[in-house]
């Protein structure tokens, strides 16, 4: 069975109120959330709150789910909207970008990380940093639907199905918006990689 059968069955059963079916589906997917939530909240203890109110309201909501979409990418709306209400109730601002870590453990990292020199000498640590820095700046200056859709695809690792249901537009949108901002992040590193304007890097 895979992955998405397992969740479909679960789902299922827990709309028919079996509480135990919902349980294994937050043993699941609660270091996700919460590893997502920690890239938006500073505050671990508030990470830990609106991850366990973005479960109760999935849970409350689960009826509503109809299968269109992945689990995880439902869950992952519930929870970003979450987040973002949170903080706007708090007066606080999400963690900018430029503040943002690849998440290594699942090998989920940016394409244009492979750019980056890992000679172990300082110059190697040196030119690695300004290229670090570099795609932190072009992210940060690209407008919100294209670095929305880049760090989705590049750091959360989700398909451009799930991207495109997470930001409620067709897949060709969603390739358009990851191919301009990848363009974006390469016009940056160009200087930095001596790169012709031909290639990306």
């Amino acid at each position: 069975m895979t992955d998405s059968q397992s969740d479909k069955v679960l789902v299922n059963r827990a709309k028919e109120g079996d509480s135990k079916a919902f349980d294994f589906l937050v043993i699941k997917y609660q270091r996700r959330v919460i590893r997502l939530l920690s890239r938006l909240v500073r505050d671990p203890v508030e990470v830990e709150d609106i991850a366990q109110e973005s479960f109760l309201k999935a849970y409350r909501a689960i009826g509503q789910f109809r299968g269109d979409s992945a689990f995880y990418t439902w869950l992952y709306r519930i929870a970003v909207n979450t987040a973002k209400n949170y903080l706007f109730a708090k007066g606080k601002r999400p963690i900018p970008l430029s503040e943002l870590s690849s998440n290594s453990e699942d090998g989920e990292s940016f394409e244009f990380q492979d750019v980056v020199n890992t000679d172990a000498s300082p110059e190697g640590a040196l030119s690695g940093l300004q290229i670090a820095q570099a795609v932190n700046s072009a992210v940060e200056k690209l407008p919100e639907e294209l670095s929305t859709a880049v760090t989705l695809r590049e750091m959360e690792g989700l398909s451009y199905e799930e991207i495109a249901e997470a930001m409620d537009c067709p897949i060709g949108t969603v390739r358009s918006r990851i191919f301009r901002a990848r363009e974006a992040i390469a016009q940056e590193l160009r200087p930095l990689l001596d790169t012709p304007d031909n290639k990306r890097w």
